[in-house]
């Protein structure tokens, strides 16, 4: 074809005047060539002569409408090209043109091409046919990309196995010409799923029945194989009902660290309209949760072939299409965490019967801070509250000011500290709960029954920088580096008398979350403070995306050396009193070690008088805490913990 080529130009005639746009006269082919691929790349070709392989002139346009007939999937996506100096043989020259295709993000398509030119007189013109694109391209022919989809990996737990895997499930639908009421249709699927604790939200199906076309599929709700059927009876042989079974990334059940892992679905508009070109409808993405966090590492990349279109056998049948480039997809990552699913699932089942208000339970492993359980209710929560809560401790936070306390020599455990009903400070009246009072008692009794006046007897003496220092040594308000957002406390400067009592019994400005006040747990059992983890291998992405949620830099170091033996010795036997003689004496009858506790009560709102409920503590290798949103006394905490931890026995 090429010899054909040359030989017919070699006999061709001299041009009719204005035939050619007049390019490069003095400087040869080379300006020509880059007006060229300007007009490829702009699509604008009008600054360029054509030439058939016969010698015949070729309108500029209609080069540009094969041009772009040619490119197909590729006509929009970003384009470089640059070519090396022409080589001339007499009338006739050939440049190599090397070709950069960005045809999806991150994946390029390289390759040269050349391009042949003619002169005639003291112009050069492009010799074009579609092998100018690309060598294997023909008449007719349309380049296509082909997706190469990469597999999502899983979240692992503390074992290595997955956590989140491929589980079946099946997709509920309408067909709305089977349809015969779509009203009592309604009512019978709606019957049907809130039985399984199920709320599709149903109210708008009639109308959406009533709007689709005969034959269409109006979505109703995906359920997992197991809780299918436990209703299929009810809803198989509804008029109007279909059904299809794929495979979906899940955990083991519904609640299952729901809000720390995400769940994996369908790609929305706002993820396409923020990544251009990154995402396909029907694409699976990581929402909410570690999935969403981690989604670049866990979707892996997808692959893309290009591909030749349109062509067809003598029958105007369609032939297998050449496959002209392969980028080959490339699997995600697993993220491999700490989590133990039969803890996850001990403190799942525990807040499973909380309905009412929202729940938190975390339990870490004492000896080497892994986090191995993560719970939020109700129904798994939909926001992960056990990391990112920032609500005052209450008395929780009485084992920061009393390590503060012993550390300075303020205290002993054994020392007599007045417990009255209410005490006033510069002004300010404090009260116990209920307004019960003590007397004059040992430090473990006010401990034990957590008696606030006590401990603003007590935290009154010390200095804000002694009860900073005690709360970063038990690991709060310093940054943990954990790989996902987190909130570990914060404290106020509390450099009056009034703020430095509130903050003795976890009130003020002092805030927490779940997990830091579990940490702070973990941190008395072991006798040092050692940053939890989430991860076995902390992900390369996590730093960034954690820091914004940590503590402030401006907050304590981190803490080095362990706690004060003494002063870590006398809490934990207090922590036990408290079990044995004090608030939590419900976590007495638990099954297995000693545990040893503290409960809470935080005041969080002057105008409704509600109140958080804590339990924070530990037994043996696991500390654990407990946080329940509004209500009185400490109690309904201490319930959920004692299910917890007969649960993991």
């Amino acid at each position: 074809m090429r010899r054909r080529l040359v030989a017919a130009l070699l006999v061709v005639g001299v041009v009719a005047a204005g035939g050619l746009v007049a390019c490069g006269k003095d400087d040869g082919p080379d300006p020509t060539v880059r007006a060229f691929l300007d007009g490829w790349k702009n699509k604008n070709l009008e600054k360029v002569g054509f030439l058939a392989a016969t010698g015949d002139t070729i309108p500029a346009a209609d080069v540009l409408t094969q041009l772009k007939a040619l490119s197909g999937d590729l006509l929009e996506k970003p384009l470089a090209l640059s070519a090396a100096k022409a080589t001339v043989t007499k009338e006739d020259a050939t440049a190599v043109v090397k070709v950069e295709w960005t045809v999806a993000e991150g994946i390029v398509w390289r390759y040269d091409t050349t391009v042949r030119l003619h002169k005639k007189g003291d112009t050069w013109a492009v010799v074009w046919t579609p092998a100018t694109m690309h060598e294997k391209l023909e008449a007719g022919d349309k380049l296509g990309t082909r997706r190469l989809v990469a597999n999502r990996a899983g979240i692992l737990d503390a074992g290595g196995d997955a956590i989140v895997k491929p589980r079946p499930v099946v997709d509920v639908g309408v067909e709305p010409r089977k349809v015969k009421d779509a009203a009592d249709l309604t009512k019978q699927l709606d019957e049907a799923l809130k039985s399984v604790d199920v709320d599709a939200g149903l109210s708008d199906l009639p109308d959406r029945i009533k709007a689709a076309k005969p034959d269409a599929w109006v979505d109703v709700v995906t359920l997992r194989r197991e809780v299918y059927n436990r209703i299929r009876s009810k809803i198989r042989d509804l008029d109007g009902t279909v059904f299809r079974e794929r495979n979906l990334l899940l955990a083991p059940t519904r609640s299952f660290a729901r809000a720390l892992l995400g769940q994996v679905g369908d790609v929305q508009k706002d993820d396409m309209d923020a990544h251009p070109g990154r995402y396909e409808i029907g694409d699976q993405v990581g929402q909410g949760g570690l999935q969403e966090l981690y989604d670049e590492q866990l979707r892996g990349r997808n692959g893309l072939a290009v591909v030749i279109n349109g062509r067809v056998d003598g029958d105007n049948n369609q032939v297998e299409t050449p496959e002209l480039f392969r980028a080959a997809p490339v699997d995600g990552t697993p993220l491999k965490t700490t989590l133990v699913q039969k803890i996850q699932n001990a403190a799942d089942n525990a807040l499973a019967g909380q309905t009412k208000y929202r729940t938190s339970l975390v339990a870490i492993r004492v000896s080497d801070g892994a986090i191995l359980a993560v719970a939020n209710g109700p129904n798994g929560g939909t926001e992960n509250y056990a990391f990112t809560a920032q609500v005052p401790p209450g008395s929780t936070f009485k084992v920061a000011t009393a390590l503060a306390a012993l550390d300075a020599g303020v205290v002993t455990a054994d020392t007599v500290v007045d417990c009255p009903k209410t005490l006033s400070v510069e002004g300010r009246e404090f009260h116990n709960a209920n307004n019960f009072f003590l007397g004059k008692v040992p430090f473990r009794q006010d401990f034990a029954r957590s008696c606030n006046t006590a401990f603003i007897n007590v935290g009154t003496k010390l200095q804000p920088e002694q009860l900073t220092a005690a709360a970063a040594a038990l690991g709060i308000g310093v940054d943990w580096k954990l790989g996902a957002p987190v909130f570990t406390g914060s404290l106020g400067p509390n450099t009056t008398k009034v703020d430095l009592a509130a903050a003795s019994f976890g009130q003020g400005d002092t805030l927490v979350s779940p997990v830091a006040t579990a940490g702070a747990a973990a941190t008395v059992a072991k006798g040092s403070w050692q940053a939890p983890k989430l991860f076995l291998e902390l992900p390369a992405a996590g730093g960034g995306a954690t820091a914004s949620a940590s503590a402030a830099p401006s907050g304590p170091a981190a803490p080095e050396g362990p706690l004060k033996a003494t002063s870590v010795a006398a809490l934990r036997e207090m922590m036990r009193e408290v079990v044995t003689k004090g608030t939590a004496t419900q976590l007495a009858g638990v099954e297995g070690d000693p545990v040893h506790a503290k409960s809470g009560t935080a005041e969080y709102s002057e105008d409704t008088k509600e109140d958080h409920r804590w339990i924070m503590g530990f037994q043996g290798d696991i500390a654990f805490c407990v946080f329940v949103e509004k209500g009185g006394s400490a109690g309904p905490a201490i319930p959920l913990a004692e299910k917890f931890l007969n649960n993991i026995n």
